[in-house]
């Protein structure tokens, strides 16, 4: 009985720890400036020290009497045009799930704020195995994803703490 109980701890452990390497990651575009055309935001700057992964949510936070976003193609996002966005966001406060692999393209269907740069080109790339940097919270994350890596730490700890009871006996 005392390796069947060992061997349960161990699944808990490796199920802990694959559960924080596998942690998504939650983004406040533009950080604490938000979704902007005031304010001098190079939101590829802003994007270019991160990996997006399918999973990751975008929070674009702004003023919904002034701006708006629309996820457009490639072709309308180089020509800042907002006429035909595959999807359109008008709460204020809206988090998008990055779903799929590859390029995902952001503008300000405002007149002009595309231009002015308000627009974003996010690469999602695959999640590779094992926690990487990516996974680790940085300084120009939201908090939002610091609370998140934090209640993962502690919920792999607290799988961490039981396995090891489970070992004594």
């Amino acid at each position: 009985m005392g390796s069947m109980k060992k061997t349960l701890a161990i699944s808990y452990l490796m199920m802990a720890l694959s559960g924080l390497s596998m942690a998504s990651t939650v983004y406040q575009v533009g950080d604490s400036a938000g979704w902007t055309s005031m304010g001098g935001v190079d939101y590829r700057d802003w994007a270019a020290d991160k990996n997006f992964h399918a999973g990751d949510t975008l929070v674009f936070s702004y003023n919904m009497q002034f701006h708006n976003v629309k996820q457009v193609t490639s072709q309308d996002f180089k020509t800042c045009n907002a006429t035909s966005p595959t999807s359109t966001y008008t709460s204020g406060s809206d988090a998008i799930n990055l779903e799929r692999l590859g390029h995902v393209y952001f503008i300000c269907g405002f007149s002009g704020h595309c231009q002015a740069g308000q627009k974003i080109d996010i690469l999602v790339s695959p999640i590779t195995s094992g926690p990487s940097p990516a996974h680790w919270p940085l300084s120009s994350r939201s908090s939002a994803s610091s609370d998140l890596y934090f209640n993962k730490m502690y919920w792999t700890l607290s799988v961490l703490t039981l396995c090891l009871s489970q070992l004594a006996y």
